[in-house]
């Protein structure tokens, strides 16, 4: 079995206008929801082989949150920093494992999501997670066809 798991990072804090996007924290919502949405990805009984996340400090604190509940520390993917859909697939397959959580940003994040849920997931709103799954071991064959099951989940 083949899952890419897509998580979108929690709210972030738009308070000091002089911090560079990149260094934006979590603001308190987004405090409150990302180990919320950990703790439900965990209760599902979700096992990943790697959690990649954006180097970003909004995406690197929901992946650190998520990496707590699943046993598993959060790799960090410059190239996951406002990377459009393409990137985000192709980064998760050539980690070459067979369960991968990618941590990031929209739009890339929705437009994958859109893509493999057949159009109905039409956004993915911050702390979305968004699980797509298919019968085969094989990354290449995965990502030619349409996942076998999907779910979708938010705050």
């Amino acid at each position: 079995m083949t899952t890419l798991v897509l998580v979108r990072h929690a709210k972030s804090d738009w308070g000091d206008p002089g911090l560079d996007d990149h260094d934006r924290p979590l603001n308190d919502r987004g405090l409150r929801d990302a180990p919320i949405l950990a703790a439900r990805c965990a209760a599902t009984g979700l096992r990943l082989d790697a959690l990649l996340s954006s180097t970003a400090l909004r995406a690197r604190t929901t992946a650190a949150f998520f990496g707590t509940a699943l046993g598993l520390e959060p790799e960090l993917d410059p190239e996951l920093y406002g990377a459009p859909a393409a990137t985000l697939l192709r980064t998760a397959v050539a980690r070459g494992a067979g369960a991968v959580m990618v941590v990031a940003h929209d739009p890339g994040m929705t437009t994958l999501a859109e893509r493999l849920s057949g159009g109905r997931i039409g956004h993915m709103p911050t702390c979305a997670v968004a699980t797509f799954t298919w019968d085969t071991d094989d990354w290449e064959v995965a990502t030619a066809v349409d996942p076998d099951s999907w779910s979708f989940d938010r705050p």
